[in-house]
């Protein structure tokens, strides 16, 4: 990674890249800390701290969520909306059509991607308000006007001030994360994420480091175990996420006019972690979903209790946490199975395989090899929502033992988000370097 980026600075075209991109995430940045007039950020983060998934999407903005600033719904809405339209584009079949028909296709959904942007900004922005709005009467009104207009309309007028100004934030980052990405060095909207929950774990240990004094030496030690720990993870975690089973391909030769054709080997690499992070999200993001509505609309109900004691990672009692994390874990393993469904088309892949005129040795083209590659797809995918599950509670675990207050710095997702995004930022900065080398050859 290191030698990546030194010879990628000693190329001007792509140092530039590289500055342009640092600059967009230093506005990004920036948006973080903007303040929103009339809103009370200590009650406002208070409001968010009883469920597990807006913690979440706090951890993933840097914090912004947490103390309501100007990007607090961060580029939580577009990634949102790109994953509702990547499943639609499935079931649909206009939109599979459009997913098919290249570069105009691709950018009609990018089109309907956004305006579904801007409604789950919209959404996720009252939802948000209506926590707020239910825990606490610390909206300033008087801002709002409550003399001149009674303080049940400023209330009003606060909560459609506050949803434009969130939802106005959300598109922003839309845009710089699309700048991001044209530049080609990173994707736009996991280079935000990425920085969002370094920008976490480094307030965090921050404020570690100010804690040691004369007479306070103890967080120079836990700050030690910590990293050794996180270092053991983040190895752990590479190496699984390099993973891969390589299928072998061989292709038949044949004879067209006078040429040969074929003749060729090659293989189908499937990966351990094919579906990623997204199975602990939707897995988190379905079971807090209930806890959230309890929160909105009944904070005081049995429902909501029961959602505390069964649905929640914070359970009272020994047995409440034991269920929820058998449900954790059965959403993570229905999950995984069914992203991989969606990535991977064994029948598509026997076809084109068998159009081409190739075969895997020791099995017979056309359905014989779709069911080849759909048993071990199922194979690969089970030991990867084995590797989800431990990563979804290890890590939590292992970094009590370094000290209680640093077991948030990375939360589970954020580790796997930190080192999949790292390892797609290489893989582009080496692919813009080898394109470089070739112009010049060719020059």
């Amino acid at each position: 990674m290191l030698e990546t980026l030194k010879k990628a600075f000693k190329s001007k075209e792509i140092r530039g890249k590289i500055l342009k991109m640092l600059l967009l995430l230093l506005i990004f940045r920036l948006g973080c800390f903007i303040p929103v007039p009339g809103l009370d950020r200590a009650t406002f983060g208070e409001s968010l701290s009883g469920t597990d998934f807006l913690q979440i999407m706090s951890s993933i903005t840097g914090g912004a969520l947490a103390n309501g600033t100007l990007f607090a719904l961060g580029i939580g809405p577009y990634i949102n909306a790109s994953i509702i339209m990547q499943l639609l584009a499935v079931g649909i079949p206009a939109l599979e059509r459009l997913s098919k028909q290249g570069e105009d296709g691709r950018k009609k959904i990018s089109q309907y991607t956004r305006y579904l942007t801007i409604l789950l900004a919209v959404l996720q922005a009252v939802g948000i308000i209506v926590n707020y709005a239910n825990q606490s009467s610390a909206i300033k009104t008087e801002f709002f006007g409550s003399a001149l207009w009674g303080a049940t309309a400023a209330n009003w007028i606060a909560g459609c001030y506050f949803t434009v100004v969130y939802t106005a934030g959300a598109m922003l980052v839309m845009w710089l994360g699309e700048r991001i990405t044209d530049y080609q060095v990173g994707n736009g909207q996991s280079m935000i994420i990425f920085i969002g929950i370094l920008s976490t774990a480094g307030q965090t240990i921050l404020n570690k480091i100010v804690s040691i004094s004369a007479t306070n030496l103890e967080p120079i030690w836990e700050l030690v175990a910590f990293f050794l720990i996180a270092l053991i993870v983040f190895f752990a975690i590479v190496t699984v996420d390099l993973a891969e089973r390589k299928i072998p391909i061989q292709y038949a030769k044949q004879v067209k006019g006078r040429k040969m054709y074929g003749g060729q080997s090659s293989v189908i690499p499937m990966k351990i972690s094919g579906s990623g992070v997204m199975p602990l999200i939707f897995a988190f993001a379905i079971l807090s979903f209930p806890s959230m509505l309890a929160s909105l609309f009944w904070p005081t109900s049995a429902f909501a209790e029961w959602c505390n004691n069964w649905l929640s990672g914070r359970a009272p009692t020994w047995y409440g946490q034991v269920v929820y994390a058998l449900i954790l874990c059965v959403l993570i393993f229905a999950f995984a199975f069914f992203y991989q469904t969606i990535q991977f088309q064994p029948d598509e892949i026997a076809k084109n395989i068998q159009q081409n005129g190739g075969f895997i040795q020791g099995i017979r083209p056309g359905k014989p090899t779709a069911q080849y590659l759909k048993k071990i797809s199922n194979r690969i995918t089970l030991f990867g929502a084995i590797y989800l599950a431990l990563v979804a509670f290890v890590p939590s675990v292992v970094f009590s033992w370094a000290s209680a207050d640093l077991v948030n710095v990375f939360s589970t997702t954020g580790i796997l988000i930190v080192v999949s995004v790292a390892l797609d930022f290489d893989k582009q900065l080496q692919s813009q370097i080898m394109m470089k080398n070739y112009r010049g050859f060719l020059k």
